[in-house]
């Protein structure tokens, strides 16, 4: 069994505490005058500052120690938070997480610089104390506040067993505890075993410490705060005159409990009564048993493992596909049943392993928050971010894969779309844009929307680049949408110039690559003068699906059961009938229908009684004309090879259950081909 690395989870929660940092920091953007946000801030620096110490990441503690210092300031209202002491600190963050990641490289002067642009944020020589070189833990000068009265506390703790070898190190704590104030420490040795039941590794030592300082109960929890969940931990305040009792004057005989025993008895009277100052929470009563239940309501699984998870039930899935046919074509009855069982088993076994690679899209829309505070900045524009519809869930492997194609999509809003405060102004919209951010599931699919309310696309200046570059012919007639699909060609661009923004013509290509790779789409609708929509159509998932297994000819298909919508019978007559025009009325409606027989140019006889299988993608509809609807399909999704990723009509194959290799047909393609032969035959009659 391998044994996690403590540096590798440190990484893992020093993530997490960054980005709940970076999400104060931008909370507080929009209230500087609320505490909470500091507070919350200044926790989470704290906690970055301490858990960094404690598992080596010595240059991360000292240089978070600066923002901590800054941020600890505001808090006691020494300074004001600011605008820029915010942008200084979403600075440093980033800074961090280069720390974080590569501990030993060469990071130049980039710290220095921060740290002066930090200085400047706080003003002055209020400021100073942060330059200075420190230690990793807070210098006494920082908490220093001598109008405030001394307090005694005694703290008495113990850690978990195994707490050394992930990378705890109670000397860092006491350390901390120190640099509170004045602070004597007793070793309590009596848990230790004989020499030859002895764990290296583990810890059985606890410590009982008595501390003098101006801080609070709250700022001796800060020093636990990284570990308060799986340690004993009990703080009691230690009532004036009683303190000399509990703390001997001789430090040098307090760290020998014998030594203290055997000091001279104490009179009844001085015997120290302990007030606390708040009642000790029953999770510090029962540490092991609150630990225990905490690790049953959340585990940490690394995602390679949910990865090689999936592919062991896709395996399953194909086998007992092939259970199942055997069982058809038997007539054992005890086999059908438990060929019935299993399919039932495997397919829960398969819709909670989807559940758990499931991920909220507010994981996704989170990143962008940071984005568009950094662009506002840098282009001068007044930007409002909106998110909607986070809860909703996608496949990790695609919230992965969406990242950059929305991050291009988000800059190409706020750089394309969104006017200068004084152009909105001058057109008579207010001076703040509205960048959008939306999901919904629909069927199948999920829907992420970029939405702005800018300028629009200029359809002139899209059509005029697009016939100097060669993509289509001058005059050349194009439907509104085909147009608009022309940003997304390689190299399209309609800036004017090259800025660290856009105008190189790569971005609008990376996404529809990218989304087409998902096998998804991509719907454009832009207003003049009110902005643009793009929506993002992608699959829920890509790893396993429902679908619906048919056959053309001699060779099977599968085709995405979230994209049908219903199966009609084409008999031949209405075959024949419906030669040269393609269309079948539905409710009052033509839908157009394509012919996969000639489509994949089988060379055989239709059947008698064939079968149109209609499909959809948003409100785009088309008809695929079968020989034979098979039936349902659990289906394991397995990649093209290289030699057919150019092949359009298929997203990718499957295995059936006797051996053989089904395609899966790509919805989108089908009915973008089924549209553009309704409007061809629509110009031509």
């Amino acid at each position: 069994m391998s044994t996690l690395d403590p540096v590798a989870v440190f990484r893992t929660e020093a993530a997490e505490c960054l980005e709940a940092i970076e999400a104060g920091l931008l909370d507080l953007t929009h209230q500087l005058d609320n505490k909470d946000l500091v507070d919350a801030v200044f926790r989470g620096l704290h906690t970055l500052k301490g858990s960094g110490a404690m598992f080596g990441f010595e240059a991360l503690a000292a240089f978070t120690h600066h923002c901590e210092t800054a941020f600890d300031r505001v808090r006691k209202g020494e300074v004001a938070a600011t605008s820029e002491l915010v942008a200084a600190v979403l600075s440093a963050q980033d800074h961090m997480r280069a720390l974080v990641d590569q501990p030993d490289a060469d990071h130049g002067d980039i710290g220095h610089k921060l740290l002066a642009q930090l200085q400047a944020a706080v003003g002055g020589k209020e400021a100073a104390p942060a330059a200075t070189p420190v230690a990793v833990p807070a210098p006494a000068g920082v908490r220093e506040a001598p109008a405030k009265k001394k307090n005694s506390w005694r703290i008495r703790f113990s850690l978990p067993a195994n707490s050394m070898a992930n990378g705890t190190n109670p000397l860092g704590l006491l350390d901390e505890l120190r640099d509170l104030g004045e602070c004597t420490v007793r070793a309590n040795t009596s848990a230790i075993p004989a020499l030859d039941e002895l764990v290296p590794t583990d810890l059985h030592i606890s410590w009982d410490v008595t501390l003098t300082s101006e801080q609070d109960r709250s700022a001796i929890n800060d020093v636990f705060i990284f570990v308060l969940d799986d340690m004993e931990l009990s703080v009691e305040e230690i009532d004036g005159p009683t303190a000399a009792a509990v703390a001997p004057a001789d430090e040098k005989a307090a760290p020998a409990p014998v030594a203290a025993a055997s000091a001279a008895p104490v009179p009844p009277a001085a015997v120290p009564e302990f007030r606390p100052v708040e009642a000790v929470p029953a999770k510090r009563e029962a540490p092991a048993a609150v630990s225990q239940a905490k690790a049953a309501e959340n585990v940490r699984v690394p995602a390679e493992r949910l990865d090689e998870l999936m592919d062991r039930v896709g395996e399953l899935v194909i086998a007992q596909s092939r259970l199942s046919q055997l069982a058809s074509a038997s007539t054992d009855i005890a086999l059908r049943s438990v060929s019935e069982e299993i399919e039932r088993l495997s397919g829960e076994l398969r819709d909670t392993l989807m559940v758990l690679r499931m991920v909220p899209v507010a994981t996704l829309f989170s990143r962008f928050r940071r984005l568009v505070h950094d662009l506002a900045r840098e282009t001068g524009k007044v930007i409002e971010l909106v998110t909607e519809g986070e809860s909703t869930e996608v496949d990790k492997t695609v919230i992965e894969r969406l990242a950059d194609p929305l991050v291009h999509l988000v800059r190409n809003s706020i750089d394309h779309g969104l006017e200068t405060p004084a152009e909105r102004l001058a057109s008579g919209k207010i001076e703040a844009g509205t960048v959008t951010l939306s999901a919904r599931q629909a069927g199948g699919e999920v829907i992420i929307s970029i939405k702005d309310d800018g300028r629009g696309i200029n359809r002139e200046r899209v059509r005029a680049k697009a016939e100097s570059s060669g993509l289509i012919q001058p005059g050349q007639p194009l439907s509104d949408s085909e147009l608009l699909q022309l940003i997304f060609a390689p190299g399209f661009s309609t800036a004017a110039a090259i800025t660290n923004l856009s105008g190189r013509g790569v971005g609008m290509d990376v996404v529809k690559k990218t989304v087409e790779a998902l096998r998804g789409a991509i719907d454009i609708v832009s207003v003049p003068g009110q902005g643009s929509e793009v929506s993002l159509r992608i699959p829920l998932t890509l790893a396993i699906i429902d679908g619906l297994l048919v056959r053309v000819g001699s060779g099977r298909y599968v085709i995405p059961l979230s994209a049908v919508e219903e199966c009609l019978e084409l008999s031949l007559e209405e075959d024949l009938r419906s030669r040269g025009r393609s269309f079948i009325s539905l409710r009052d409606s033509l839908v157009p229908f394509l012919r996969l027989r000639d489509l994949f140019r089988t060379g055989t006889k239709p059947d008698v009684h064939q079968k149109v299988v209609v499909i959809s993608t948003g409100t785009e509809r088309v008809g695929l004309v079968v020989d034979q609807i098979i039936g349902d399909h659990q289906t394991v999704i397995k990649s093209m090879s290289k030699l057919h990723n150019n092949v359009a009509t298929f997203s990718g194959a499957t295995i059936l259950g006797d051996g053989s290799v089904a395609l899966i047909l790509d919805v989108g393609h089908l009915v973008a081909a089924g549209q553009q032969q309704e409007a061809q035959l629509r110009v031509a009659g």
